[in-house]
């Protein structure tokens, strides 16, 4: 599919993936997925975007900002990933409000929304996921045991009508959304609640750092997430 990154006018845009979470902490698989995107989806770079607060997990066991986004930092080292707390900065909890603020903020960008097939198995409980949907195009990455459950849902049902395949995002055209492009994956087991489980202290390691948004260029502190 590398022929995906083929334009018609090569200075119209940059091809933007946008993979959100709390990222708590991040770890390989969040590498390995991110960048199998870029090369399927013929995409210029990857945007993770860590939460300061997911509205649907608890904030027991959340880490704080800065540890969560250096664990993120350390994982996209030497990538075509950037690593971003904006969602802070804009002031939205949402990620519908998210998505709006980013498109008016970057006009000459081209975003995908890339998500899990596990995300993809609850998006009807996130807040007005069909304006999610006609936001932008959404690409699913397969993801071991959640499938079926994915595409069984009521947003995985709804979406199915819209199924595109990767290379239609060569054209401007192929942009338009609702859009729901899928992408088999090898399976990637690895998880953050695995990670937990091996290493409770994870973040202690990250204590202490203050590092830049790599998109913002604000330092990344908790107290003003």
């Amino acid at each position: 599919m590398a022929g995906a990154r083929q334009r018609t006018d090569p200075a119209l845009t940059r091809l933007t993936g946008l993979l959100g979470g709390s990222f708590n902490p991040a770890h390989g698989g969040h590498r390995r997925i991110s960048l199998f995107a870029r090369e399927a989806l013929g995409l210029d770079e990857v945007w993770w975007l860590v939460s300061p607060g997911n509205p649907l997990k608890p904030v027991t066991g959340m880490a704080p900002l800065e540890a969560r986004f250096a664990s993120a930092a350390a994982f996209a080292r030497r990538a075509p990933i950037r690593v971003s707390a904006i969602e802070r900065e804009l002031g939205t909890r949402f990620t519908l409000d998210t998505l709006r603020a980013l498109k008016r903020r970057y006009p000459k960008r081209r975003f995908i929304w890339l998500m899990g097939s596990d995300n993809l198995a609850q998006l009807h409980r996130w807040k007005d996921w069909r304006g999610i949907a006609r936001a932008m195009p959404i690409a699913v990455i397969a993801r071991p045991g959640y499938e079926g459950a994915a595409f069984a849902s009521p947003a995985g049902a709804w979406l199915g009508r819209y199924r595109r395949s990767a290379a239609g995002l060569s054209t401007w055209a192929g942009w338009s959304a609702p859009a729901l492009i899928h992408l088999r994956f090898d399976p990637d087991r690895r998880s953050a609640t695995a990670v937990r489980r091996a290493d409770p202290d994870w973040a202690s390691r990250f204590a202490g750092r203050t590092l830049r948004d790599q998109l913002t260029h604000h330092p990344v502190t908790s107290d003003n997430a």
